[in-house]
C-alpha cells in the first residue's frame, strides 16, 4: 500500500514541475513581447518627437529667417513712427523758446532765473530790502517758489543735448540760494513778530499767540510773556497743531515756532530730481546693428528725442535744510555732475538759529553704485523706499527777543547782534541728566492722502537724513486727522510713506475716447485712478477710494504730463515707480485693440511676449494655471511689439496710431513710463 502512494504521489509532482515550467515560459514569452513593444513604441515616440521637434525647427527657423529679412523694414517703419517723439521734441524746444522770449517783452519785473545776472540781482535786492512784514514775506515767497519750480522743471523737462552741464550746475545752484534765502527773510520776519508779541498778547492767557498762513506756508507762533507753568501748553486754532512744554521750558523766555512748509526744502535734491526710469537697452546686437548700418548717427539722436519726453518731474517738495554733501543718483538719465560753488554767506542774524542753513553751495558728489546707497542704521528713512508727503513741519524753540517800548510817540527796541537764536533743549551742560520730552500734535494737510499710518521722521542736520529715532509714544488719531508724540529736542518733523503702497497695480487699460483723446485708467491697490489725455495735456478725471472720490482740489485741472506726475506724488498718491522700486515691489515682466470707447471683453484680449529680441504672440490667456512659451497658431515673429500688433490689428486701429498727433503720442509715451503699467502690474 506505501510504495504505490508514493509512486502516485512522485507523478502528480512530474506534472505540476512541467506545468510551471510553461507557464514560466509563457510569462518569459509574454514580458520580453510587452518590453519589445514597449521598446517599439518609445522607439516610434521618439521618433514622432524627434520629427515635431525638426518641424518646430524648421518652423522656427523660417520664422526667424523671415523675421531677419523684414527687419530692415519694420526698423524703417519704426524710425518713421519715432520721428513723432522728434517732432514732439521740437515742438517743446520751440515752446520754451517762444516763452523766453514772451516773457522778455512783458517787462513785468520778475526775474528769469535761467539768466544769472538777473536771478542775482533780485535775490541781492531782497536780501537789502528791511521789510520783514510777514505778510510781505509770505507774498514775496510765493515768487520765489515760482522761480524754483521753473528752474526744476527744466532740470527735468530739458533733454541733455539742450542744456550744458554748466547751465545745469547753475540752476542747481540757484534752486538752493533761493531756497536758503527764503528761510532767511522766515526767520527775519519772524524774529520782527516776536520783537513785538505783546501786541498779540491773548486776554486769558497774557501770552502771545498767531497763526498766519496762505497755500504755501503756516506759521504758528507762541510766545511765553507771563512765563506761569499751567499755561504750558497750547492749541493753535484753525491748524489743530499743538505743543505741551516741559515745566523748565514754560517758566522760560521761550516761543515756539510751527513751521509748516507744504513744500520740501530738506530733503537732499535728487529726491526731488527724480527722473523716469529710462528703457533699457535692447540686448538684440543684431537689431541694435541693422539700426546703426541704416540710420547712423541720426538715430541715436530719434533715440534720445524719442526717450527724453519720459523725463517727468519732482514732487512739489524742494530741498532746503541742508548745508553740506548733496547727492543725485547716478542714473544714466540723471542731472549732469555738478562742481562745487560757494555763494554769499548770509547776513549773521540768521547764523546763530540752528535750522537756518548757510547760503552755501557744497559739492554735490555723485553716487555711482548701490553699495553707497545702502542703510545700515535701522533709524535712518530709506528714501528709496519712503519719501515725506504733505510738507514738512519745523518745530523750533526759540530765545524771545526784547519786546518793543512805548515811550511816548516812540517805539523803543533792544537790537542784539546775534540776530533770532534757537532756545537750547535739553541743556548742553546737562547732557547727562534726563529732561522731560516735548509732545507734539500735528494736524495732517486735507490735500493729502495718507494710505496708512505714516511714518514721523526728523531730519538730522549732522548726517542728512531723515531718523526715526528720538521720536516716541506715536498717538495716529484718523477720525481727528492728528497725530501726537513725543520728541527729546527741538526738530524738524515730516510724515513719510511707502512709495510702493499703491504697488503693483491691480489692472490698467489705456482707452480712446476720440481723436487724439484717451483715458488710462489704473487700478491700485488702495484706489482707482482715472487720466484723461488730450492732445499733450492730462488732467486727473477721478480717484475712486471705496466708492468715494477723494483729491478734488486736483479733479478737473489740464496740466503736462510733467506737472501731474508731481501733483499726485505730492498729494500721496504716487503710482510712479522709480528707479529702485523693483526691490520693493514683487513684478512679473509680462493687449487687445481698443476702436470705441467702451470695454474690451475679456475673450477679446491676447497675451504678448516681448523679451528685447522678438515679440511674439502666446497661446496662453490670463486664464491660464501655468506660463507656456508655445505660440499661437499661425503667428509670426517681430523685431518690435508694435509689428507683433499689426499681425492681429486691424486696419482701422493702425490707421489711428498712424495718424495720431505727435503731441499726444507723446503724453501717452510719458504716462506709460512713469508708470510703468507693463512692468509693475
Amino acid at each position: 500500500m506505501g510504495p504505490k502512494k508514493q509512486k502516485k504521489s512522485g507523478g502528480k509532482n512530474k506534472v505540476g514541475k512541467a506545468e510551471k515550467l510553461r507557464l514560466q515560459k509563457e510569462e518569459e514569452e509574454r514580458r520580453l513581447q510587452e518590453e519589445e513593444e514597449a521598446r517599439l513604441q518609445a522607439e516610434q515616440e521618439e521618433a514622432a518627437r524627434l520629427e515635431k521637434e525638426r518641424i518646430e525647427r524648421e518652423r522656427m527657423k523660417k520664422l526667424e529667417a523671415k523675421d531677419q529679412e523684414r527687419r530692415e523694414d519694420e526698423l524703417a517703419e519704426l524710425n518713421s513712427l519715432q520721428e513723432k517723439f522728434v517732432c514732439a521734441q521740437r515742438w517743446k524746444t520751440e515752446y520754451r523758446a517762444y516763452t523766453k522770449w514772451e516773457h522778455y517783452i512783458a517787462c513785468d519785473g520778475s526775474p528769469d532765473p535761467t539768466v544769472l545776472q538777473e536771478i542775482n540781482t533780485f535775490m541781492n535786492l531782497w536780501r537789502e530790502d528791511q521789510n520783514e512784514d510777514i505778510q510781505f514775506v509770505m507774498e514775496k515767497g510765493e515768487q520765489v517758489l515760482n522761480l524754483i519750480e521753473k528752474l526744476q522743471f527744466l532740470l527735468l523737462d530739458v533733454p541733455p543735448s539742450e542744456i550744458t552741464e554748466k547751465e545745469t550746475a547753475q540752476y542747481q545752484e540757484t534752486i538752493l540760494e533761493l531756497e536758503n534765502l527764503l528761510h532767511q527773510k522766515y526767520n527775519e520776519a519772524t524774529e520782527h513778530l516776536l520783537k513785538s508779541a505783546i501786541m498779540y498778547e491773548d486776554s486769558d492767557t497774557g501770552n502771545m499767540q498767531t497763526v498766519i498762513k496762505d497755500k504755501n506756508v503756516t506759521f504758528c507762533i507762541w510766545a511765553n510773556l507771563k512765563k506761569k507753568v499751567r499755561f504750558k501748553n497750547h492749541v493753535f486754532c484753525d491748524t489743530h497743531h499743538g505743543f505741551d512744554l516741559p515745566k523748565s521750558l514754560a517758566v522760560s523766555s521761550i516761543a515756539v515756532r510751527i513751521l509748516h512748509t507744504h513744500y520740501d526744502h530738506v530733503s537732499p535734491l535728487w529726491l526731488q530730481c527724480q527722473r523716469v526710469p529710462r528703457l533699457e537697452v535692447l540686448d538684440s546686437q543684431e537689431l541694435t546693428q541693422h539700426s546703426q548700418d541704416n540710420a547712423g548717427e541720426p538715430e541715436e539722436e530719434e533715440k534720445e528725442a524719442k526717450e527724453e519726453p519720459n523725463v517727468t518731474a519732482e514732487e512739489e517738495t524742494l530741498p532746503d535744510e541742508r548745508n553740506s554733501a548733496i547727492s543725485f543718483r547716478g542714473n544714466t538719465n540723471s542731472i549732469a555732475d555738478t562742481n562745487e560753488v560757494t555763494e554769499e554767506e548770509t547776513e549773521k542774524k540768521s547764523e546763530n538759529l540752528e535750522v537756518t542753513p548757510e547760503v552755501q553751495i557744497p559739492q554735490m558728489e555723485e553716487k555711482t553704485s548701490e553699495e553707497e546707497e545702502m542703510i545700515t542704521d535701522e533709524s535712518t528713512v530709506d528714501l528709496q523706499q519712503f519719501v515725506p508727503v504733505g510738507g514738512v513741519y519745523r518745530i523750533d524753540g526759540l530765545q524771545l527777543p526784547p519786546q518793543v517800548q512805548q515811550i511816548n510817540s516812540w517805539c523803543v527796541v533792544e537790537l542784539l547782534d546775534g540776530g533770532l537764536e534757537a532756545y537750547p533743549y535739553p541743556p548742553q551742560e546737562s547732557e547727562d541728566t534726563p529732561h522731560p520730552p516735548i509732545q507734539i500734535t500735528l494736524g495732517l494737510p486735507d490735500s493729502v492722502i495718507y494710505w496708512k499710518e505714516p511714518m514721523i521722521a526728523r531730519w538730522d542736520p549732522a548726517g542728512k537724513q531723515w531718523r526715526t529715532d528720538g521720536i516716541s509714544n506715536i498717538t495716529y488719531e484718523t477720525q481727528e486727522g492728528n497725530i501726537t508724540f513725543e520728541i527729546d529736542a527741538f526738530y524738524t518733523i515730516a510724515f513719510l510713506q511707502d512709495i510702493h503702497l499703491n504697488m503693483p497695480y491691480q489692472a490698467w487699460e489705456l482707452r480712446p475716447t476720440s481723436t487724439d483723446e484717451a483715458v488710462f485708467v489704473i487700478t491700485a491697490v488702495f484706489a482707482e485712478v482715472q487720466i484723461q489725455i488730450k492732445g499733450n495735456q492730462c488732467m486727473l478725471a477721478a480717484v475712486v477710494v471705496e466708492e468715494k472720490n477723494v483729491l478734488s482740489h486736483l479733479i478737473g485741472k489740464w496740466m503736462c504730463p510733467v506737472t501731474l506726475r508731481r501733483a499726485l506724488k505730492k498729494c500721496g498718491l504716487n503710482i510712479f515707480p522709480e528707479e529702485y522700486s523693483y526691490k520693493y515691489v514683487c513684478v512679473n515682466q509680462k493687449v487687445s485693440e481698443h476702436l470705441k470707447a467702451d470695454f474690451v471683453k475679456d475673450e477679446d484680449w491676447s497675451l504678448y511676449m516681448f523679451n528685447g529680441q522678438r515679440a511674439q504672440k502666446l497661446k496662453i490667456t490670463e486664464a491660464s494655471e501655468a506660463f507656456s512659451m508655445e505660440l499661437e497658431e499661425d503667428t509670426e515673429f517681430h523685431s518690435t511689439l508694435y509689428h507683433m500688433l499689426k499681425d492681429f490689428a486691424s486696419k482701422e486701429a493702425i490707421d489711428k496710431v498712424n495718424t495720431a498727433n505727435f503731441l499726444f503720442v507723446d503724453a501717452v509715451y510719458q504716462l506709460l513710463l512713469a508708470t510703468r503699467v507693463l512692468m509693475y502690474s
